[in-house]
């Protein structure tokens, strides 16, 4: 029987992309479906997070995500540009968020179709996986080719559907705190939910225990 799960991912998340694809990596190893839920970062959800932090936050955490991609061999490289437009020296979250909804209404739309978790690893390469300018040039139109989408069909969408896909993208966030957390990524496997890049064998664990077979 096909086990399945839900992946909660933001596209600004370093510790979302640095699971994303060991997760989908599992989809092709064994007998299981994860549905992407996109959400929105908490620059967006919650503007004061950043100015709310302890001091040694970004430090450690910049620290942190780099060993994490050299322990794990995943390309990794700050995003040019940020996925959030964002003041670096007042911390200011500016109103206008151009790239950041539009991956993620991206994801979204993937997501309605089956193909979310394809394409946010895709994409999440190309944002943190040091390629300049993903935001143009046909870089994500690449990733929707790869999670095997139409380019035209998503694009469309994105531009004449947000409010609908925003509501959605509104939805999975109401359903990962409903499910006991509120932060990215949590996988929600059997009601239970396992939030961090680092509980990824816990979930492989507990998923055995549930029947999980190789393909």
């Amino acid at each position: 029987m096909t086990l399945t799960a839900e992946l909660y991912f933001s596209f600004r998340s370093p510790y979302s992309y640095l699971s994303v694809g060991r997760y989908r990596g599992m989809t092709e190893e064994f007998d299981l479906k994860i549905a992407l839920r996109p959400v929105y970062p908490l620059a967006i959800r919650q503007p004061d997070f950043f100015e709310r932090n302890h001091p040694n936050w970004l430090g450690y955490t910049m620290r942190d995500m780099i060993r994490v991609a050299q322990f794990h061999e995943i390309p990794f490289g700050a995003p040019r540009p940020d996925p959030i437009i964002q003041d670096m020296a007042t911390r200011q979250i500016a109103d206008d968020q151009p790239y950041i909804r539009r991956v993620t209404r991206m994801g979204q739309a993937a997501a309605r179709r089956g193909a979310g978790l394809v394409f946010a690893a895709e994409a999440g390469r190309m944002i943190w996986g040091g390629q300049e300018n993903w935001h143009e040039g046909g870089h994500l139109d690449r990733a929707l080719e790869a999670a095997g989408l139409g380019v035209e069909e998503i694009i469309a969408e994105v531009q004449g559907d947000a409010e609908t896909l925003d509501a959605e993208i509104a939805t999975n966030q109401e359903a990962l705190e409903a499910a006991g957390h509120w932060g990215v990524p949590t996988l929600v496997f059997d009601g239970e939910p396992f939030f961090g890049q680092d509980r990824i064998e816990m979930v492989k664990w507990r998923m055995e225990q549930k029947g999980l077979e190789k393909r």
